[in-house]
């Protein structure tokens, strides 16, 4: 099935961005909207979008910059973020938390350039980045333990379980202090002889 006729869902809009050109990137440090010159002077301002693609997972995500009022496509950024590139398409840079840095993708022709982009708002910004994390979060399903059957706890013994109560007949003798008594299977003694223990009434009312 082709991009056009997957199913289509909007993550994020603002009406309006700014996309700047942006000098090379001379370091592996990042980039920084300091350096892009006059920030009163755009290339282009217009709508940005964040586009899912599918209904399945997992499915795609584009940054969309079009024309704020005939829907025009300016450029394209495919969302594609993996481990060895984290930012996926979409990077931040490092002096402000409004611009970032989008590698734009002609559809034709497959080259890449890299253009800066920012928002008036710092909220902008902020749901721009929330739209993507979200998405990326859901690429991941969340995975299942199958059910199996309960392990043996630790604190049995292991093997079958024995029957150690009395059979009718059987008596079983305990020594306490010297003095032996009986038990004898199939009578349940209610009271207690000489040689039973007693636990102390409660504490009346009022004593703690």
């Amino acid at each position: 099935m082709s991009d056009e006729t997957d199913y289509e869902s909007v993550l994020f809009v603002a009406r309006e961005c700014y996309v700047y050109r942006i000098p090379p990137r001379t370091s592996t440090e990042g980039y920084k909207a300091a350096t892009w010159g006059d920030m009163g002077q755009p290339l282009w301002k217009g709508r940005i979008r964040v586009i899912e693609k599918g209904s399945g997972v997992p499915s795609k995500c584009f940054v969309r910059l079009e024309d704020a009022n005939t829907g025009e496509l300016f450029a394209l950024t495919p969302y594609t973020p993996s481990k060895t590139n984290t930012n996926g398409g979409v990077e931040a840079v490092l002096d402000s938390s409004r611009y970032f840095v989008l590698t734009v993708v002609d559809q034709d022709s497959g080259q890449r350039a890299y253009l800066g982009m920012g928002f008036l708002e710092r909220t902008e910004s902020f749901d721009f980045n929330v739209a993507l994390q979200d998405w990326s979060k859901r690429q991941t399903p969340r995975k299942t333990i199958a059910e199996g059957p309960a392990a043996p706890s630790p604190h049995l013994p292991a093997g079958g379980s024995r029957d150690f109560s009395l059979k009718p007949g059987e008596t079983l003798n305990i020594k306490i202090g010297g003095n032996s008594t009986k038990k004898t299977g199939a009578k349940v003694e209610t009271g207690l002889g000489s040689g039973g223990f007693l636990l102390p009434p409660p504490p009346p009312a009022g004593r703690k």
